[in-house]
């Protein structure tokens, strides 16, 4: 039986320039890589767990929904032609929802032809974003949309896809959804065979982990209070009567061990907890109180909170936030 050709070998392969407008690994991240496992099992094109059975596309998504209420631009991957959009869609979780309605997984979409039987595919947009029609020719970075929540998903996210002929590939390796034969020689850098440009291959190495978000929050922290947007600020009133901690990472690995500090403004640690991811997570959510060092108000100025990740011996996050009390 014939060995099909890598996809940068095949008639007109596009060579794809990132499809949104944000910083990886800072405003934006990978959740979900395209499943590279044949069978009913799951595994990235890195041998780690950033996928689920049968994903077809990259999800590029935000950290919470006050990102994506601020706008951020989904564009062409490459030239081409507007094959097909769709628009009116409501942004809404199917936590809420219950899920999508037949036919419209995708949600709020746009689809471009890149000639020789190829197509990229912008899923989950927000609704009247949408800024172009069928028909329109585009080039690489020609703003189509803007990230949203449409569909059939739980986060705010983009999913990218690829097809040629109809067959949905992987972009970091060039092959058909469910025929890498191996891992990345190394888990951290994007295969040879790409079809990423340079600039988006050196963007996108892959990481495991993720720090989504971290700081202090007015209450006992919330995990739909976070991913709302409602814990972003820099600043809180040094009165408010609970202080409490929180992070959300990305790529959770069972047994992992989490650790959340928070310091003062004269430098003093005033709280540590650590805790154990329980079971493979795409996302977890942490949050504790901090305990008051003393009666009456919170020391005015600047806290920090640092986040520890560790896998094993390894450590695959280290972040620090600051908040200010005033």
């Amino acid at each position: 039986m014939p060995v099909a050709a890598p996809a940068q070998e095949r008639a007109g392969a596009p060579v794809l320039e990132l499809p949104v407008r944000c910083r990886i690994g800072t405003d934006c991240f990978v959740q979900n890589y395209v499943d590279a496992d044949p069978g009913p099992g799951m595994r990235d094109f890195a041998c780690g767990r950033l996928t689920y059975d049968g994903h077809g596309g990259t999800d590029f998504r935000l950290s919470d929904l006050e990102a994506m209420r601020r706008g951020v631009a989904v564009v062409a991957a490459a030239p081409g032609t507007v094959a097909r959009v769709r628009d009116g869609m409501e942004d809404v979780s199917i936590r809420q929802s219950g899920g999508a309605p037949a036919g419209y997984d995708a949600g709020n979409a746009v689809v471009v032809d890149h000639g020789n039987g190829w197509e990229t595919q912008y899923s989950h947009l927000k609704r009247g974003s949408v800024a172009v029609r069928p028909g329109v020719r585009v080039e690489a970075g020609t703003v189509l949309g803007q990230i949203g929540l449409s569909g059939r998903t739980e986060f705010p996210h983009v999913d990218f896809g690829i097809r040629h002929d109809g067959r949905t590939l992987d972009p970091y390796t060039g092959t058909e959804t469910g025929k890498a034969d191996a891992c990345a020689a190394d888990s951290r850098a994007v295969p040879p065979n790409t079809l990423w440009n340079a600039d988006a291959s050196r963007i996108l190495a892959y990481r495991p982990s993720a720090l989504l978000g971290a700081g202090l929050a007015p209450e006992a922290p919330k995990a739909e209070v976070a991913r709302n947007g409602g814990y972003g600020g820099e600043r809180l009133p040094a009165d408010v009567p609970t202080l409490g901690v929180w992070a959300e990472l990305m790529g959770g690995r069972q047994g992992d061990r989490l650790t959340l500090e928070v310091t003062g403004p004269d430098g003093r640690r005033l709280h540590r907890s650590e805790g154990a991811v329980p079971r493979p997570l795409a996302v977890v959510f942490f949050g504790t109180d901090v305990k008051k060092p003393a009666p009456g108000p919170w020391p005015a100025g600047l806290y920090r909170v640092t986040v520890t990740l560790r896998h094993g011996d390894e450590t695959a996050v280290r972040e620090e936030r600051q908040v200010e009390l005033r």
